[in-house]
């Protein structure tokens, strides 16, 4: 194995513990936390993904952009900018989804007085 495959699999174990935690576990919070790691995993999945060894910033000059031939060597040289919007973007959607998760977490909590999934459904109030 080599070290480059490395952040690779750090990521896939992130989401496999993510995963696990979204299956396996009872408590509202733990699933909601395992969902958080999840969420983040592909994120950084998503980076490594758009990550070029010894790649620039995707800003070319006046310059760069009028000659043609040297355009054409900025962008091999570039880091990939489209995983990195997605990242940001589903950084602000994952928020708001975390967000949606406890606020409902919260209100379970007052109906139900638990945070057991089996005992919630075991009451049907």
């Amino acid at each position: 194995m080599t070290l480059t495959a490395l952040p690779y699999l750090l990521a896939l174990a992130l989401m496999i513990i993510g995963l696990y935690v979204v299956v396996a576990k009872k408590n509202i919070i733990k699933i909601i936390l395992g969902v958080a790691i999840l969420d983040y995993a592909v994120n950084l999945f998503l980076l490594l993904l758009g990550y070029r060894d010894g790649g620039t910033a995707p800003i070319a000059s006046p310059q760069q952009a009028a000659s043609s031939d040297t355009l054409a060597t900025f962008a091999a040289g570039s880091v990939d900018p489209v995983p990195q919007a997605l990242v940001l973007t589903s950084i602000v959607i994952g928020l708001g989804c975390l967000a949606l998760m406890v606020s409902l977490a919260i209100r379970l909590h007052e109906k139900f007085g638990t945070f057991d999934m089996t005992r919630i459904r075991e009451l049907k109030g």
